[in-house]
């Protein structure tokens, strides 16, 4: 085995590893927690109100597009925050000592944040279901759909969270972020079918990832009759698809050489400032 492959299978243990840490840590775990209360509390404010014209009531249209604004959210932002406070506190530095340690350090991180993504999905849909009529009702039907959406939704959103985090000063700044990722899921048909909003924020919020994704959720977990209420009465796959991909090659093209510019940027010094100015926040 290759010193490279070797240190990419080493980076697989560790994120597993870091991931099952996570259902042990009490911080984690209040944060599973919140996070499922935060989706789920929205649905119990619509309970059964119907959603006009679609057959199915607002809570079950919000269900599957909640879960698809939790992996996009997750994909990012969560790497985002990651690399960022690993920059910070040393981790990186540290990690670039070692041969191929980036290499190991980033498989393990990407292992970690798709399986947060996965049980940050699971446990508002456990829940939830129970709460909403008429989601994942299609038996078996919905798995060819998950099966291709999920991995092609993470590929999408994961190496542009390595991109914000490589760019980023601090893990404050990801959090500034935060205010427009919010304005994104508005215009995103998370909460509401996109098809109610004027033709222009349509365009905007179909440009970005978080929409196809709550599309492609919402057709494999919704009956057929709910496709009346998207753009167009269609579930189009195949733009979800095009524009996912669009996204996940665009990422993985500009990932790897901001990825090693971050790299050889990082040296005690640079930490050693940093440290200055957070020390300097803090006073």
């Amino acid at each position: 085995m290759s010193p490279v492959w070797y240190a990419a299978v080493v980076g697989v243990r560790r994120g597993w590893t870091e991931l099952r840490q996570t259902f042990t840590t009490g911080q984690d775990v209040v944060g599973y927690a919140l996070w499922t209360v935060l989706l789920v509390v929205p649905l119990l404010l619509v309970g059964d109100d119907p959603l006009k014209g679609a057959g199915i009531s607002a809570g079950a249209f919000m269900l599957p597009s909640v879960l698809g604004m939790t992996l996009a959210f997750t994909g990012t932002m969560t790497t985002a925050q990651l690399l960022a406070a690993e920059r910070e506190d040393g981790t990186l530095l540290r990690a670039k000592a070692v041969p191929h340690g980036m290499v190991g350090h980033l498989v393990g991180k990407i292992v970690m944040v798709s399986g947060t993504a996965l049980v940050s999905m699971a446990l508002p849909f456990a829940v939830g279901v129970f709460l909403v009529d008429g989601v994942a009702r299609q038996g078996g039907g919905a798995l060819p759909t998950l099966v291709w959406v999920v991995p092609l939704g993470l590929l999408a959103t994961l190496p542009v969270g390595a991109v914000i985090g490589s760019l980023v000063d601090s893990p404050r700044t990801v959090g500034l972020l935060m205010l427009p990722v919010m304005g994104l899921v508005v215009v995103s048909g998370i909460y509401f079918p996109l098809s109610k909003l004027p033709e222009w924020l349509q365009i905007v919020g179909q440009v970005f990832p978080v929409y196809w994704l709550g599309l492609g959720l919402r057709s494999a977990l919704l009956p057929a009759d709910a496709v009346a209420a998207e753009i167009g009465a269609s579930w189009r796959h195949l733009e979800t698809a095009g524009v996912l991909g669009a996204w996940a090659v665009a990422g993985l093209l500009l990932a790897p050489p901001v990825l090693r510019r971050m790299a050889r940027r990082e040296s005690g010094a640079a930490m050693a400032e940093r440290h200055r100015k957070a020390m300097q926040r803090v006073g």
